[in-house]
C-alpha cells in the first residue's frame, strides 16, 4: 500500500509540470527552454541532497563503470520523455496532455517482456522474463476510458493537426519514461538509493539538455525571467519531489512486474490534479457532467487495477511456495 500512496503523491507534484508548462506556453515561452531548464535546475537541488547523505562518491564510482549506458538510458528516460511533453504543450492544453499521458499505464505494461522478474523458489531466486499482465491491462483500459470521457468535450474545440501534434509526442514520451526508468533500475541492481539514481540520471542526461539548449539559443534566443522562474518551480516540484517519490515507489517493487504496473497506474491521478490546478490558476471552465463521469471511472479503474495486481501477486506467492 505504501508504494501506491507514494505514487499518488508523486502524481500530485507531477501535475505542476502540465500546469506550469501550459502557463509558460501561454506567456510565449519556448518548449526548448521549458524542458532543458528543468533538468539543469534539478542538479543543484539533488546534489545538495546526495552530498548531505554522503553518497556522492559511490554514485560517481557506479557511473564510471558504464558511462555510455548511463548517458543512453538517462537520455531516454529523461530527455526523450520530457522534451516531447514540453513540445506538446505548444499544441494542446495541460489537461489534454495530462490525459493523453495516461497511455503510459499501457505503455509500461507492454514493456514487461523486455525485462526479467525475480521469482523465489525452494532452490532460491529465479530470473524469468516478464509477461504482460493481461488482467491488469484490462483495468488500465478502464482508466483510459475514464480519461477519454473527461477530455471528450474539450477535444471538440481543437483542430485535428493540433490534436496530432499534441498526441504523438506524448505517446513517444509514454514509452520512453518507463523504459529509461526500468533500464536504470536493472543497471543499478539496488546498489544506489533513490536520490543517487535520480541525480545520476540527471547528470547523465545533461549532454542531451546542453545540445537542446544550444539549439534553443540560436533559434529562439534566451528564455525570459518569468519562464526561468517557472522552470525552476517545475524542477523543484516535479523534477525533484515528484521524481524522487515515484522512483522510491518503483524501487520498493523492483523485480515485480504486477506491482510495478500498479504503481505506474497511480500516475492517472495526474489528470485530476492538473484539472484542479488549471481550474484554480488558469481559469479553466468547469468540466461537463461527462467529464465528471470520467473522473469516477478513473478512480474505479485504479482501485480495480490495484486489486487485480494484489491478487496476481498472492497467486504467484502460492506458486513459489509450492
Amino acid at each position: 500500500m505504501k508504494p501506491i500512496l507514494l505514487g499518488i503523491c508523486a502524481a500530485f507534484f507531477f501535475a505542476f509540470t502540465f500546469i506550469l508548462n501550459s502557463s509558460m506556453e501561454l506567456s510565449g515561452g519556448s518548449w526548448i527552454w521549458s524542458s532543458s531548464l528543468r533538468y539543469i535546475f534539478m542538479v543543484p537541488f539533488l546534489m545538495c541532497i546526495v552530498l548531505s547523505r554522503k553518497n556522492l562518491r559511490p554514485l560517481l564510482n557506479e557511473m564510471r563503470k558504464k558511462p555510455g549506458t548511463w548517458v543512453l538510458w538517462s537520455s531516454v528516460g529523461f530527455g526523450v520523455f520530457y522534451a516531447p511533453l514540453c513540445f506538446a504543450a505548444a499544441y494542446s492544453p495541460g489537461w489534454l496532455i495530462a490525459g493523453t499521458w495516461q497511455i503510459t499505464i499501457i505503455s509500461g505494461t507492454l514493456l514487461a517482456p523486455l525485462f526479467f522478474e525475480t521469482i523465489y523458489t525452494k532452490n532460491g531466486p529465479l530470473q524469468i522474463r516478464g509477461e504482460i499482465p493481461y488482467k491488469g491491462l484490462i483495468m488500465s483500459l478502464i482508466i483510459l476510458l475514464g480519461i477519454v470521457l473527461m477530455q471528450i468535450e474539450h477535444s471538440k474545440h481543437f483542430s485535428f493537426e493540433n490534436l496530432l501534434l499534441g498526441v504523438i509526442p506524448v505517446l513517444i514520451a509514454s514509452f520512453a519514461y518507463p523504459l529509461g526508468n526500468r533500464k536504470m533500475m536493472d543497471i543499478c541492481e539496488g546498489r544506489l538509493d533513490t536520490f543517487q539514481r535520480v541525480l545520476g540520471m540527471t547528470l547523465a542526461s545533461l549532454p542531451f539538455w546542453f545540445v537542446l539548449s544550444l539549439y534553443g539559443f540560436y533559434t529562439v534566443g534566451l528564455p525570459s525571467k518569468g519562464q526561468a522562474f517557472q522552470s525552476l518551480l517545475v524542477a523543484l516540484f516535479s523534477g525533484v519531489v515528484a521524481t524522487v517519490l515515484f522512483f522510491k515507489a518503483t524501487d520498493m517493487v523492483r523485480g515485480n512486474i504486477q506491482k510495478l504496473a500498479s504503481v505506474e497506474a497511480t500516475q492517472s491521478m495526474e489528470v485530476l490534479f492538473t484539472l484542479a490546478g488549471e481550474l484554480v490558476f488558469l481559469s479553466l471552465s468547469i468540466p461537463a457532467p461527462l467529464s465528471w463521469c470520467g473522473i469516477l471511472i478513473v478512480i474505479l479503474g485504479m482501485i480495480l487495477h490495484s486489486y487485480v495486481s494484489i491478487k496476481n501477486e498472492e497467486g504467484n506467492c502460492e506458486k513459489s511456495v509450492a
